[in-house]
């Protein structure tokens, strides 16, 4: 069965409502369904070959464009013409541009262009949603999970479905389809395939985004936050300064009998912890916060890099479990942070009381 040109055209607008889609953009979808049916038809997968569609008459123009090149030199006759058969006029480098006129295609042929106009209207649907998605960037929504894969949860957002990658999900956390969830927008990642939309849960903007709904001070600008480290599913570290003279800025994230804090905790799970520290433009007393709650005794920096002096029992505690404490204190204020054990201070030596009397005898002695 034919592909009737007249049909597609007539049809132009019909698709650009049901899909929501430009007028320009389907009819571009259409030229390219017509280029790589030509191709099927008459050439060879490698031409460069674009379509111009007549919408009055329904009548199809393909332009096939090749290369001049030297004479006598091996070509591709897909993309390359020599130069005696290029025409006058032409040099070598030259674009020579054929032209044929079309009007239906074979049984073959026409099933190709069904297929490519398929396809790309499901594309250009797809980035037209993706792109209502645009200047969502950075915000909390809610979703449905409709699919669980080893490395990818697929969660529906309405308009789109988006994908949440093992590095952007919460370490432990359990993923059900059905459940409804809070995701973070993240990006939307285009390549070869198409565009993706990217969400998160465990990136620190989740953690700052769910302070934000419990902590309305940071809307008045009273408090704010300075930095976010996180290991998702583990731990978090999150550095709040007050703007304002007499307000506790850690208090007021941690909330009365600490509702704020465990409301997060609530949302990402009781198995991350979460410590809240007071920010400092005091690099030394910063990172003594960021180790918190190990006791530093002292702080020695020297560029970006800092050693930190803690007592032996202190060590372990300042540098966490596997190296997570000093770990999240080091992206949390940008220091290359070692922990040392300080020396203990030497003891002054107690004389012994029988020798200093008898100094002191002695002493008397020569007096006299």
């Amino acid at each position: 069965m034919d592909l009737d040109l007249k049909q597609m055209v007539a049809m132009v607008d019909i698709i650009a409502e049901e899909k929501n889609l430009p007028k320009e953009t389907v009819i571009d979808v259409i030229q390219q369904a017509i280029a790589a049916a030509w191709r099927k038809d008459n050439g060879d997968k490698d031409m460069n070959v674009r379509c111009e569609l007549d919408l009055n008459t329904g009548e199809a123009e393909i332009f096939v464009d090749r290369e001049v090149i030297e004479n006598d030199v091996a070509y591709n006759p897909a993309t390359e013409i020599p130069l005696s058969e290029a025409g006058k006029g032409k040099n070598i480098g030259d674009i020579v541009e054929e032209k044929h006129k079309v009007t239906s295609f074979g049984r073959v042929a026409s099933q190709t262009a069904k297929q490519v106009v398929i396809q790309r209207l499901r594309e250009a649907e797809r980035d037209a949603v993706l792109a209502m998605f645009e200047d969502k960037i950075g915000s909390v929504v809610n979703g449905t999970i409709v699919r669980v894969e080893p490395k990818i949860v697929r969660v529906d957002l309405g308009k789109a479905t988006g994908i949440m990658p093992k590095s952007e999900q919460i370490a432990g956390e359990f993923y059900s389809v059905g459940s409804r969830i809070k995701v973070f927008i993240k990006e939307i990642e285009r390549n070869d395939r198409g565009a993706q939309l990217i969400l998160s849960r465990g990136c620190p903007q989740f953690i700052e985004y769910l302070f934000r709904q419990e902590v309305p001070e940071i809307e008045n600008g009273s408090v704010e936050i300075k930095a976010i480290a996180r290991e998702a599913g583990r731990r978090t570290k999150i550095a709040v300064a007050a703007t304002m003279p007499g307000i506790d800025p850690v208090g007021t994230f941690v909330g009365g009998r600490g509702v704020r804090v465990q409301a997060v905790m609530n949302e990402i799970g009781d198995r991350e912890k979460i410590d809240i520290v007071n920010w400092s433009d005091n690099n030394s007393e910063y990172i003594r916060e960021a180790l918190s709650p190990a006791e530093i005794q002292k702080v020695e920096i020297e560029g970006q890099h800092a050693t930190v002096y803690v007592a032996k029992d202190q060590q372990s505690i300042a540098i966490g479990r596997v190296g997570q404490n000093v770990r999240l204190a080091s992206d949390l204020t940008g220091f290359e942070i070692d922990v040392e054990v300080a020396k203990a201070p030497e003891k002054k030596k107690k004389k012994n009381v029988e020798d200093s009397l008898l100094s002191a005898i002695e002493d008397t002695a020569e007096e006299e």
